[in-house]
């Protein structure tokens, strides 16, 4: 069974989340968990301003997400960065390209679940996901979010992300704050959920 992890990340936090997820969806017996990336499409010089030229070298040796890493995987989660209460434009640009496969019906039944991370508490963690699962749902897919039988959701002594619609991480403005463990455990639960569910459809 396999669970492709496709993100798109800036400074490296919604890839942290990414290998979170990962890591929990490879728990479950029988699922292959794997990490895939979305092209970019701002120029070195633009990404050099932002600061991310330096950041994005963690990830810089995982794949490049394809419309095939979608029709071959049994599961999908998804990971963006928030603008402005939306996806980022380079997820947008990925999901603008499934159109062949929305044509054939080639994710109809697959697992299909998200996860995000914002600079503030407020700076549109559900709305991203949300919004999100529009498109999952045009494509005909089953949408998995985090039920509360995650007890990290309920934690309530820290700040924290973390929403029953998907995983989240809060970045700050400047970038500087890293995901933190409930954070991450909640992404793993995530993970996990989704190839749980994704090993009961496939019978």
């Amino acid at each position: 069974m396999k669970v492709a992890v496709v993100f798109y990340s800036t400074y490296g936090h919604v890839y942290q989340l990414a290998q979170a997820i990962a890591d929990g969806a490879s728990g479950v017996d029988g699922a292959d968990a794997e990490l895939y990336q979305v092209a970019e499409t701002l120029p070195d010089e633009v990404l050099k301003k932002m600061g991310a030229l330096e950041a994005r070298k963690a990830f810089a040796d995982v794949p490049e997400a394809t419309t095939d890493v979608l029709a071959e995987a049994d599961a999908v989660v998804f990971g963006t960065p928030t603008r402005f209460g939306n996806m980022a434009a380079q997820m947008r640009t990925f999901l603008d390209s499934t159109g062949g496969l929305w044509k054939k019906g080639a994710l109809v039944g697959k697992v299909g679940s998200v996860f995000a991370s914002t600079a503030t508490q407020h700076g549109g963690q559900e709305t991203t996901i949300t919004s999100f699962h529009t498109t999952l749902l045009h494509h005909g897919m089953v949408v998995v979010g985090v039920p509360y039988s995650c007890p990290e959701l309920s934690e309530m002594g820290e700040i924290t992300g973390g929403t029953p619609y998907g995983a989240t991480t809060l970045a700050k403005d400047d970038g500087s704050r890293q995901p933190s463990e409930n954070e991450l455990a909640i992404a793993r639960f995530q993970g996990r959920h989704v190839a749980e569910i994704a090993k009961k459809l496939a019978g």
